[in-house]
């Protein structure tokens, strides 16, 4: 199956930093609905069976474009929306969000029982998310869309895809409606094929051609 990861368009929170996880969440800001508008277009050579989209609002609305143009129904699901923030929801301090990205990216390198302050833990993080991923797989489409989070898919593509390690994870955010482009099943497992239109090498998590850095490890991206 392929399986593409999109990151939702930009919201308020986004352009204030702050780590807003919480449902229903903030809709998209104008530069954010024509993101959404646009990626009818940028992902036209995408044979795309089957869309999902999470709970928070500003995924459904980022996939209502793609959707309309394809026919197809969005598919709503708990299991990928955003890690929860719990005590640190609402901050964009630097220490609320380096706590956070370190949690995250502690489960992706296998320290799920880690919790996040108030919130989650790496074990219910990567279960549920790995559900959704599970059910699409099941239905039998070749290809498959989730728009969901940047720190969700970041962490789970981290941890699940054997050629991107957590360095590069933590080291490349996703810009709004940026996508990775993963190969695989949830038995054989899962290669990464692009990252934002970054070819992925064969080694483990090196991009095969020179490409912008993308932003820090700090940078709040949901």
């Amino acid at each position: 199956m392929r399986l593409l990861l999109i990151r939702h368009g930009q919201t308020p929170s986004n352009l204030k930093h702050l780590l807003d996880t919480a449902e229903p969440g903030p809709g998209l800001t104008p530069l954010g609905e024509q993101q959404a508008a646009a990626l009818p277009e940028a992902l036209a050579a995408e044979e795309i069976d089957v869309l999902y989209a999470s709970t928070l609002v500003r995924t459904q609305l980022t996939a209502a474009p793609l959707a309309d143009a394809r026919g197809l129904e969005v598919r709503i699901r708990d299991g990928i929306r955003e890690i929860s923030a719990g005590d640190l929801e609402m901050r964009g301090d630097d220490e609320a969000v380096r706590t956070y990205l370190t949690t995250a990216f502690a489960w992706s390198a296998g320290d799920t029982g880690l919790r996040m302050p108030g919130g989650e833990n790496g074990v219910e993080a990567l279960e549920r998310f790995d559900a959704v991923v599970d059910e699409a797989a099941g239905t039998g489409a070749r290809t498959v869309a989730m728009v969901s989070h940047g720190a969700a898919i970041r962490m789970w593509v981290a941890a699940r895809a054997e050629n991107v390690d957590v360095s590069y994870a933590a080291d490349h955010a996703l810009r709004n409606t940026g996508v990775v482009v993963l190969a695989g099943s949830p038995d054989r497992g899962w290669r990464a094929l692009h990252w934002e239109g970054r070819p992925l090498g064969p080694g483990s998590g090196v991009p095969e051609t020179d490409g912008p850095a993308g932003e820090a490890v700090g940078t709040v991206d949901r």
